[in-house]
């Protein structure tokens, strides 16, 4: 006998999924048939409106496969106890986004309200009026199970969601995926931290420090949409194929507006096609820079060697040196920028004009200081006294002409520091000048002291244990009047100038009071890998506490003697027997015989950034790209060939450190070579 489904608590919450589902499509719909043709008053209103209600139809899309809800709250009816906000009795679904019925009554209640915040934070010591939380489990896009925990009853163990860890452990094909189902309460509190404050979060491999920065994005423009909406917001990270793969998570959250971008991007003034030794680089990305090159732009600002005769009409007004040198020395004393203070100039010679003007008994207004600012002798003295300045034309100048440079950097960089940087071939022009990465931070920096950057609402940095002191204050001139998230782990540091500390990074970016939170909890890799992997702590990191897997399933792991790439080849068909994706990493240098190796087997492969399908679900992933990617099952090439590939051994076993992390199920090394000792140890 059938069990009815008033009785059955699946069906039932089936059936409020199918009715979610409906309301949703319903909302949908009210936007779609919206008639705004006699609501706007002219054809730019028309367009703005029309963008706003298709971004809003985007976000009102149900995708089939992720989960409308993914949880329940139901609220103690115990009079005279503290409330949380939802009140007596009452009972939340929790999703992704806001559902309601056609009489406006929620049905699916959004993760980031007040309301939801129980669902991360309740426990038994604090069940925070909750009695029940209910975790749904999904196949696909289909209800398949519940899990109750009843935060009241004393008699009830604690233990581990049996759901929580089937998510967690969940096979992935294609790009990043959300977390918000499984949000523990030290991220939530990350992720609801407010506007005002910047945020440092430190994190070893898996503990979700990305995911938790891309979510606080999406918290905070719930909670401060209007002002985010004019500020802006922006995600940084390493490199492209970084971005490709986190890209899809704000969208499944409704936010469509996140502007995504490298550094690289930011400072993109010129072409960008040489490279730099790791020594020129560590010097031109110290912030020592920015005091040369503030020193050699101010150096174009010159006394003036005579007076300024300004001619109207039939009378002669005449501005002395020594007071166009006062009102030159009063600007600089100012402090503004370098192109702000030379638009001052002018107005501020016709003001001493004007001044005279009153003084003979004329009574000039507005229009004339206007027009005596932009008198020919006003002008010419201007160009002459504080010139116009191009920033990469004074940055090549530096690059090129070793006087200039000494004369500037003198107590700043050693005579070493500056032949260092110093071009061997100089170039005869900014556009055929072969520009490296850390001369276009540079440009980008003098650029600023032309003319202020405008600055950002909320800015999340990722990754940021790679940049220099000088990538960090150009990702700092974004946000200079908004907060920023930065995200990172020292230990996975893998440039020559990786940060050293939290402290110093943040006093580059200019949030020297940002709250510094680590996470330490690893849900991500197995147990047995990331304590494999943690043996390399102590020589590239050793004052951080090592990841601990919260991961019940020790995960698949095993070291295996291979010569030759036939035995890569058999582990990477190997792990392609298990559901999942798999990232093959190797040293950039051994990548394209593997690639070779590969075809020859009938192995189809992707490249990093390359989205993986059912039917492609390898990846062969240069090491040198690996940070920040996830796999279900990682084949990782000879550890050794790793920590060649870099300049020096830390940096190595730092890449190493990152390579040996990938993986969520499984991971399998394969090595002819003998492994780095610190491994073996």
């Amino acid at each position: 006998m059938s069990t009815p489904v008033h009785d059955d608590p699946l069906s039932r919450e089936r059936a409020h999924l199918a009715a979610s589902r409906s309301a949703l499509r319903a909302m949908r719909e009210d936007v779609e048939s919206l008639d705004i043709s006699d609501v706007t008053a002219n054809w730019v209103n028309a367009a703005v409106l029309e963008a706003q209600i298709e971004d809003r139809i985007k976000a009102l899309a149900d995708l089939s496969d992720t989960p409308l809800f993914f949880g329940r709250l139901d609220y103690l009816n115990a009079p005279g106890a503290e409330r949380a906000e939802g009140g007596e009795g009452e009972r939340f679904y929790i999703g992704r986004r806001h559902v309601h019925d056609a009489d406006g009554d929620p049905m699916v209640i959004d993760w980031r309200a007040p309301v939801s915040q129980p669902f991360y934070r309740a426990s038994k010591k604090d069940p925070l009026d909750v009695g029940l939380r209910r975790r749904f489990g999904y196949t696909g896009g289909d209800l398949t199970a519940y899990e109750d925990e009843h935060l009241s009853d004393p008699a009830e163990a604690a233990a581990t969601s049996k759901l929580l860890q089937q998510e967690i452990e969940r096979p992935r094909v294609g790009p990043m995926r959300d977390i918000v189902a499984t949000i523990q309460p030290e991220q939530d509190e990350i992720v609801r931290a407010g506007l005002a404050g910047s945020v440092c979060v430190q994190g070893g491999p898996g503990t979700g420090k990305t995911a938790v920065g891309l979510h606080r994005v999406a918290y905070l423009l719930y909670a401060h949409r209007e002002r985010l909406a004019r500020a802006g917001t922006l995600v940084i990270g390493p490199n492209k194929s970084f971005l490709h793969y986190i890209e899809q998570v704000l969208p499944a959250l409704g936010e469509l507006t996140v502007r995504q971008a490298t550094v690289d991007d930011l400072v993109a003034h010129v072409e960008v096609r040489g490279t730099d030794d790791a020594a020129a680089a560590v010097i031109k990305g110290d912030a020592r820079m920015a005091e040369v090159l503030r020193r050699a732009l101010y150096s174009h600002v010159t006394p003036p060697a005579e007076g300024i005769v300004v001619v109207r009409g039939s009378r002669r007004w005449r501005v002395a040196a020594y007071e166009l040198e006062e009102i030159v020395r009063e600007l600089l004393a100012r402090d503004i920028r370098y192109g702000a203070a030379r638009e001052a100039l002018p107005q501020r010679v016709a003001h001493a004009v004007l001044v005279q003007m009153e003084r003979a008994g004329e009574a000039p207004d507005d229009r004339v200081q206007n027009a005596v600012a932009r008198n020919a002798a006003v002008k010419a003295a201007v160009k002459a006294v504080w010139p116009q300045v191009d920033p990469a034309k004074l940055v090549l100048r530096l690059l090129t002409d070793a006087d200039f440079l000494a004369e500037h950097a003198e107590g700043v960089l050693t005579e070493d520091e500056q032949k260092a940087i110093l071009w061997v071939k100089p170039a005869r022009s900014v556009k055929s000048a072969r520009w490296a990465p850390a001369d276009a931070v540079l440009i980008d920096e003098a650029t600023d002291l032309i003319e202020r950057t405008h600055s950002l609402g909320h800015v999340v940095l990722d990754e940021a244990q790679d940049l220099s002191p000088m990538q960090y204050r150009a990702v700092g001139r974004r946000c200079t009047t908004g907060s920023a998230t930065v995200l990172g782990d020292l230990a996975q540091g893998t440039t020559p100038w990786a940060t050293r500390s939290w402290e110093e990074a943040l006093a580059h970016l200019g949030k020297g009071e940002a709250v510094i939170e680590e996470l330490t909890a690893g849900f991500r890799v197995p147990t047995d890998v990331i304590t494999y992997a943690s043996r390399l702590l102590p020589s590239i990191a050793p004052g951080l506490t090592p990841v601990a897997s919260i991961r019940e399933n020790p995960g698949f792991f095993e070291i295996r003697a291979a010569q030759g790439t036939a035995g890569v080849v058999t582990a990477c068909r190997e792990l392609l027997t298990r559901e999942g994706s798999v990232g093959l990493i190797a040293a950039d240098a051994r990548v394209p015989e593997l690639a070779d190796a590969l075809a020859a087997a009938g192995i189809g492969h992707l490249g990093p950034g390359e989205e993986t399908t059912h039917a492609t679900r390898l990846t062969l992933v240069p090491a040198s790209l690996a940070k920040g990617l996830e796999y279900d099952y990682v084949v990782l090439d000879e550890p050794r060939a790793v920590v060649d590939g870099e300049p020096d051994e830390r940096t190595g076993l730092r890449r190493l450190y990152v390579c040996l992390t990938r993986a969520v199920s499984g991971l399998i090394v394969t090595h002819g070579t003998d492994l780095p000792p610190q491994l073996t140890a």
